[in-house]
């Protein structure tokens, strides 16, 4: 793992993708709650960097801390860079660092392919089997239930049923009533991929505009 502040090409990128307006802080269920002005300047705002960022960059940040990982993998999301798919599985498996897993699902719902729903169910094969651990299952859940839907696809089924691992992991510490429903879980990952597919009209606009010019 890189520090930024250690490294200074890493902070350099920091300060311009990361920080600004503390972006990493409001990336996830934070958008939910925005006023339509802020929501509508963020969007742009973010679609812009989605453009600005080149891969390197982007590869370089997943390099660092959780809010570098984070920021990045919502970038990836909206600039559809599915290159870093598998990338961000095993990330996702590894679960090195806290509240960036989140974002990956994320991403992987934008994606919305049966190779990101495979990813998703690989993590839930595995830390559904760990009701010790509180991790990340609540958003692959329901990112993969958002890619079922719009593929008319049931790959989340298996794990839902009265005896599968889902009930197995909520019945185990913390305990059920600290939880959501699955499907509730399903309509926040699907609110904040409307938000990423805003940014990424955004950033498709831009590119546009930038080919016209050029």
């Amino acid at each position: 793992m890189r520090y930024a502040n250690e490294d200074p090409e890493l902070l350099a990128l920091v300060h311009r993708y990361v920080t600004p307006g503390r972006r990493y802080l409001k990336l996830g269920g934070p958008l939910m709650r925005m006023s339509e002005p802020d929501r509508a300047k963020f969007t742009r705002e973010f679609g812009d960097a989605a453009c600005d960022i080149t891969p390197r960059e982007l590869a370089l940040l997943l390099e660092g801390t959780w809010r570098e990982r984070k920021t990045a993998a919502w970038l990836i999301a909206i600039a559809r860079r599915t290159e870093f798919r598998e990338r961000l599985g095993d990330m996702l498996l590894a679960s090195e660092v806290c509240f960036a897993g989140s974002a990956y699902c994320v991403t992987f719902a934008t994606f919305a392919t049966p190779a990101d729903a495979d990813l998703l169910a690989a993590y839930l094969d595995h830390y559904l089997r760990r009701p010790d651990l509180y991790y990340d299952q609540p958003a692959a859940m329901g990112a993969l239930l958002h890619i079922d839907t719009k593929l008319r696809t049931d790959q989340a089924a298996r794990f839902l049923t009265e005896n599968g691992l889902w009930h197995q992991w909520i019945d185990g510490p913390p305990r059920k009533e600290h939880h959501s429903t699955p499907d509730s879980y399903r309509g926040a990952i699907s609110q904040l991929c409307a938000f990423a597919d805003e940014s990424a009209q955004h950033h498709r606009q831009r590119n546009d505009d930038v080919s016209t010019k050029t």
